[in-house]
């Protein structure tokens, strides 16, 4: 990806990431910033529904990953830096947190969510649409969980979707960069502003689910959870939510 990389804006669409899944399986791998004003049919992790009103901004970035699965992996983490990023230019003073494994929160409400897919590309490479989608001037309701919007982080500054979309693209390029070439360093940043390091997380909102401390992060992103008995269990995929303590 390049700082650069062009955008197709679409006033409506299904989904951005469906869109970037259309073109790839037609061979058309970008690189492209596919952006969208609205979603009929957004969507976030496991097939849910993400809520896309007019005035925030979906947007998926399309292209080819000569570093494979491999690296698509890590993309989760430079994508949720790279909207703590943008955040750090436009509302500056919102405490941005990066919840595991790919949502963007402030005081535990939703900003931005993730997703990233992939699919085989020519020559051992993999296709990646890497999907975003920020609340910019509406925080959505009756989603389930709380929300917030840059508007509402950033009050007296106008904030508007192709504002953002301008922050993204580089921003987003340098993430990728460092992604590939430094991971130890992007996740160091990213544990930096992990939502709940060091407290007690639910994993799963199925029971039974697994409770314990978030201790960090393994070399490929995992996290690390004490469990009660003092032994260790590495989480790859799962929710994860705060466990508050009630006295």
């Amino acid at each position: 990806m390049r700082p650069d990389t062009p955008v197709q804006w679409h006033a409506s669409i299904d989904s951005t990431n469906e869109e970037a899944r259309r073109l790839a399986q037609a061979g058309h791998y970008g690189p492209l910033w596919i952006a969208a004003r609205e979603q009929t049919a957004g969507r976030g992790r496991l097939g849910r529904q993400w809520a896309s009103p007019t005035g925030n901004l979906y947007c998926t970035a399309l292209f080819l990953e000569p570093g494979g699965i491999g690296v698509a992996t890590r993309l989760p983490f430079a994508a949720g830096l790279a909207i703590a990023d943008v955040c750090a230019v436009v509302a500056p003073k919102a405490p941005v947190r990066l919840k595991w494994p790919n949502d963007v929160r402030v005081d535990g409400a939703k900003l931005c969510g993730i997703l990233i897919e992939a699919g085989a590309g020519p020559g051992g490479t993999s296709w990646i649409a890497a999907g975003m989608g920020t609340n910019v001037q509406t925080a959505p309701e009756s989603v389930g969980q709380l929300a917030t919007c840059l508007q509402n982080l950033a009050p007296g500054t106008p904030v508007d979707a192709d504002m953002v979309m301008e922050a993204i693209r580089p921003a987003f390029a340098k993430r990728v960069a460092q992604a590939r070439d430094d991971f130890p360093g992007l996740l160091r940043q990213w544990e930096a502003r992990a939502e709940g390091l060091g407290e007690t997380v639910r994993i799963g909102k199925e029971e039974p689910a697994l409770t314990g401390r978030f201790v960090g992060l393994e070399p490929d992103g995992g996290l690390r959870l004490e469990l009660p008995n003092g032994s260790v269990r590495i989480i790859r995929a799962g929710d994860v939510e705060l466990v508050r303590e009630v006295s």
